[in-house]
């Protein structure tokens, strides 16, 4: 499971020219999913994601975490986060899951950060053409993935 988190002020979500997700203040994350990824493996990588101590505190210190600023999350499938470039110029996908399990993945993901965190959670939809807009404050990314951190 892979994480691209981006700590922002504003990000927002767009299907067919319409706005399906937007938030303020938080994190606007792509969620990419494998094969081997479990249930496990994502609350191990939620648990990391929603305790990340990214945000200023009253001394300009990276000291608080998306909870302690009352900050949300738009949450948007990206299986090209596998993307292997390793061979010529076009990516190979194969490392991506299977849409039914990624999706599995990526479902189980928002709920499980709405129902045990209690965060705000906006989301993209699963497998469609979007446009995501957003401002990156800093800007500050931090990728996560479960390889190393699991």
């Amino acid at each position: 499971m892979r994480l691209l988190i981006q700590r922002v002020t504003k990000a927002s979500v767009e299907v067919e020219g319409q706005v399906i997700g937007a938030i303020d203040k938080g994190y606007m994350v792509l969620l990419g999913a494998c094969e081997s990824d479990t249930k496990e493996i994502a609350d191990k990588m939620i648990r990391k994601m929603v305790n990340l101590r990214i945000f200023a505190d009253a001394e300009g210190k990276t000291n608080l975490s998306l909870q302690d600023v009352g900050g949300s999350i738009l949450m948007v499938s990206q299986f090209t986060l596998y993307a292997d470039c390793k061979k010529g110029n076009r990516p190979s996908f194969i490392k991506s899951g299977d849409p039914k399990h990624a999706n599995m993945i990526y479902e189980y993901t928002i709920d499980a950060i709405r129902n045990q965190y209690g965060v705000k959670v906006e989301t993209g939809s699963f497998g469609a053409d979007m446009a995501v807009s957003l401002v990156n404050d800093g800007p500050f990314t931090v990728m996560l993935d479960s390889d190393e951190i699991c």
